[in-house]
């Protein structure tokens, strides 16, 4: 007599460790939507925070603030453009030759278009000679301080060399605008 072994094979549930059930699915959902919006706020607040504009002298952030900041500002915005106006002093020396430079100085100035120099002569800060020579040297004028009360004006020459390479895209060519003439 045979003896009939049972084995018994006892069948393990079925384990799916990525079941999509309703509850599960659900929640999945939700978290993912709770990190997205947490991202999203987070960049919002990054933005808010880089673009804030802080006016004061040791930062100087846009073109509205140097506007804002320029002497006679109204006059300088409609006759001409604003500008930063750095002052450094260079020693040379020969003997032996070496060069020293002072530490910059940087104040608010404004540069006056070749058309409105009538604005300087009105105010009486520069005279017919100054405007003849400076005009037959083809240059303009500049100028730091209130123009009320004792300005520092000079006959200033613009520099054609000086391009803006952050404006020029690799491949493109034409004249600048006539607005950047002075």
């Amino acid at each position: 007599m045979k003896r009939k072994s049972r084995s018994y094979k006892t069948k393990a549930p079925a384990s799916q460790p990525f079941s999509s059930t309703p509850s599960s699915s659900s929640l999945n959902y939700t978290n993912i939507a709770i990190w997205a919006g947490i991202f999203i706020l987070g960049i919002g607040v990054g933005i808010a925070f880089s673009s804030g504009v802080s006016v004061n002298p040791e930062n100087v952030v846009s073109r509205e603030a140097i506007d804002r900041s320029a002497p006679n500002a109204e006059l300088c915005v409609q006759y001409g453009a604003s500008a930063m106006v750095s002052d450094v002093r260079v020693f040379v020396t020969l003997n032996p030759f070496n060069v020293y430079v002072t530490q910059p100085s940087m104040r608010p100035g404004c540069v006056l278009r070749r058309n409105n120099w009538a604005v300087l002569e009105q105010k009486k800060v520069v005279t017919s000679s100054q405007v003849r020579e400076c005009k037959n040297r083809l240059n303009t004028f500049g100028f730091t301080g209130d123009l009320d009360n004792n300005p520092d004006i000079e006959c200033i020459y613009q520099n054609e060399a000086a391009d803006n390479l952050f404006l020029k895209e690799p491949g493109t060519v034409g004249p600048r605008p006539e607005t950047d003439r002075f």
